[in-house]
């Protein structure tokens, strides 16, 4: 046998029944994540604003980077060129005279290589030609262990 006893709910918190609160909750948090959503969204399009401008600094700082190296080189490049023709342009007999001991060198080098070429072979042909019939002794030793002789 079974009794059913029913006994009425009432809140003493609240004038609002469960359920309307439970549906305000809802909503409020719903509104929330809207709201994250929407910060969010808004966070990524400053950083990558961020980024995009910080790529075009950089590239305007290599620029101008460039721009000076190129001023300066431009400048001691011309007072190179200055001190040259204030040296009275000597520069071309120095290097006439450094190619002319180059080739009196090359000419040296060369006469050497005829002179010696020939004794070059001979000493390579001799030492080629030269073969010893004795066997180590270390290498008998290690045979005759391997083997187990004496």
């Amino acid at each position: 046998c079974l009794v059913y006893i029913s006994i009425p709910f009432t809140s003493q918190r609240s004038n609002h029944t469960p359920s309307t609160s439970l549906i305000n909750n809802k909503m409020q948090s719903g509104s929330g994540i809207q709201e994250l959503m929407a910060a969010e969204t808004r966070a990524s399009q400053i950083v990558a604003e961020a980024r995009m401008a910080r790529g075009e600094r950089m590239k305007q700082a290599k620029s101008d980077a460039k721009e000076l190296i190129d001023a300066y080189r431009g400048e001691r490049q011309d007072e190179f060129n200055n001190m040259v023709l204030s040296a009275g342009g000597s520069g071309g007999s120095y290097s006439a005279k450094l190619q002319t001991e180059t080739n009196n060198d090359i000419a040296h080098m060369q006469a050497q290589f005829q002179s010696n070429a020939q004794k070059a072979v001979d000493v390579l042909l001799s030492k080629c030609c030269e073969v010893s019939l004795e066997v180590p002794t270390a290498r008998v030793r290690s045979t005759q262990k391997m083997y187990g002789g004496k």
